[in-house]
């Protein structure tokens, strides 16, 4: 979409067009406001589709558009791919959709900007210094949030090493890079004419979106999605001033902030700083290995019965979702068994942590998509203290949210970061496959506590075997 507003220019004196960007407008800012509480998200989501629709629409009637043919090419070549993606991409693979999806905004930004430069530059006509600069922040933003996506998107979906890639000096050439990146924007604003120098600066771009992203782990997805969100939305927004068009301003701007925002927010689920998570390699070898090698603690293995006798006679029961429920495709299995739990007059909520799975939100969308009742789905911080009056924590795939090593152990990677207090509950079944660590790459000391059972296994599985179990009883 922002490719089709970007193409089409703006900033005519149609008062009509004008007034399409102002309804926009305020319908992205209200459909942002509206996503901040899960009653209101859905209303959110329709009302920002409905204002990109009025900004699209009203900028197909502009009056610069000079032909509708790569219009319409677009609009075919970009239904093939969106529909597939959104019709058949499940709800587990979300994180790596998104991933995919920035990747192509960030091109379509990009590609923009280039074509904006070409047609001042090559067919001729002034392009004032303000102009330059916008664009050469659009090319690069656009070009890093390409490759960046796509590595993410490897990174995500197996095809590239999940663990940091960094080798001596990572750091200090990614700042040298970023640097020459923004000398080369400068020299362009001084002299818009060294057409080589802008296309050097396009392939910087690229460069460095890889560069960034290969030395960050799978542990900081989130924050990596937020941020590439975020650089996508600035470059829209950069966009917006290079061609004079008020809602690529202000829908930039807003997805710019609140991806960056987001970031924040991510980060501080992790007690991290924004520096650890970029330049930190959170996630690598050397990481794990300060917290410490396996201890050989032993584990108490238990069958879906015993999970089951646990739940026949618990009052209330927290369910904790993680990144195992999404692989295994958990999620109505989870609510199944919650809905038969509540039948027999248990409590059951949900201990959502801000960065359990791999995008921010992605256990919300999990269990929405299954139909879990929002007033089921608790915050970290609404939820932290009725751990400790809790018969039984059902763990489905879930670990370093978990991890009492971030209170117990000092020299643990994840040590501050706050977690759900799961190894308070009077009984815990954590469903794993293995004993496999999370994303950290440590071992997770719930998993040795004297109240805890592990039932190993696919998720799904085992929480409809355990449904079955409790019923007959």
């Amino acid at each position: 979409m922002t490719a089709v507003l970007a193409a089409s220019g703006g900033g005519g004196s149609d008062v009509s067009l004008h007034l399409a960007y102002l309804i926009s407008s305020l319908l992205f800012i209200l459909g942002l406001r509206a996503l901040g509480h899960p009653d209101t998200a859905r209303r959110g989501t329709t009302m920002a589709a409905v204002g990109m629709l009025i900004a699209v629409a009203g900028t197909l009637f502009h009056h610069e558009i000079v032909s509708y043919g790569w219009i319409a090419v677009g609009l075919v070549i970009g239904a093939a791919i969106g529909y597939p993606m959104g019709r058949w991409i499940p709800m587990t693979k979300m994180p790596e959709r998104i991933a995919l999806s920035h990747s192509f905004g960030g091109l379509a930004v990009a590609l923009v900007g280039i074509a904006e430069y070409y047609r001042h530059q090559v067919l001729g006509g002034a392009i004032t210094r303000f102009a330059m600069g916008a664009i050469g922040f659009e090319v690069i933003l656009g070009a890093i949030t390409f490759t960046g996506s796509l590595v993410a998107f490897g990174k995500l979906q197996g095809i590239l090493p999940g663990k940091p890639q960094t080798f001596r000096g990572q750091n200090v050439c990614n700042f040298v890079l970023m640097g020459t990146a923004a000398a080369m924007v400068v020299a362009l604003v001084a002299r818009p004419d060294l057409t080589a120098l802008f296309y050097s600066l396009v392939s910087l771009g690229f460069l460095l979106g890889v560069s960034l992203v290969v030395p960050i782990g799978g542990a900081d997805m989130p924050v990596v999605i937020c941020l590439l969100n975020s650089y996508a939305g600035l470059a829209a927004s950069a966009s917006g001033f290079a061609l004079d068009n008020n809602v690529l301003i202000i829908c930039g701007a807003l997805d710019g902030g609140s991806g960056f925002l987001l970031a924040i927010v991510m980060s501080k689920a992790m007690n991290r700083s924004f520096r650890n998570v970029l330049f930190g390699a959170f996630g690598s070898d050397a990481a794990a290995a300060k917290g410490g090698s396996s201890s050989g603690a032993p584990v108490r293995e238990g069958s879906v019965e015993e999970a089951a006798e646990l739940l026949k006679f618990a009052g209330s029961v927290i369910i904790v979702p993680g990144y195992g429920l999404a692989v295994s495709q958990a999620q109505h299995a989870a609510r199944e068994l919650a809905d038969l739990l509540i039948g027999r007059g248990a409590s059951v909520k949900y201990a959502i942590h801000p960065v359990a799975g791999r995008m921010p939100g992605h256990m919300n969308v999990l269990l929405a998509e299954a139909n879990v009742p929002y007033d089921q789905l608790f915050e970290l911080e609404a939820i932290n203290d009725e751990f400790p009056r809790t018969d039984v924590a059902i763990v489905v795939g879930a670990n370093d949210v978990v991890n009492p090593a971030a209170k117990n152990t000092p020299q643990s990677p994840i040590y501050g970061m706050p977690i759900l207090n799961a190894d308070q509950s009077k009984a815990v079944i954590v469903l794993k496959r293995s004993m496999n660590p999370g994303f950290a790459g440590i071992e997770n000391e719930l998993f040795t506590l004297p109240q805890t059972m592990m039932v190993f296994g696919d998720a799904k599985k085992t929480l409809a075997s355990i449904a079955a179990a409790v019923k007959e009883g």
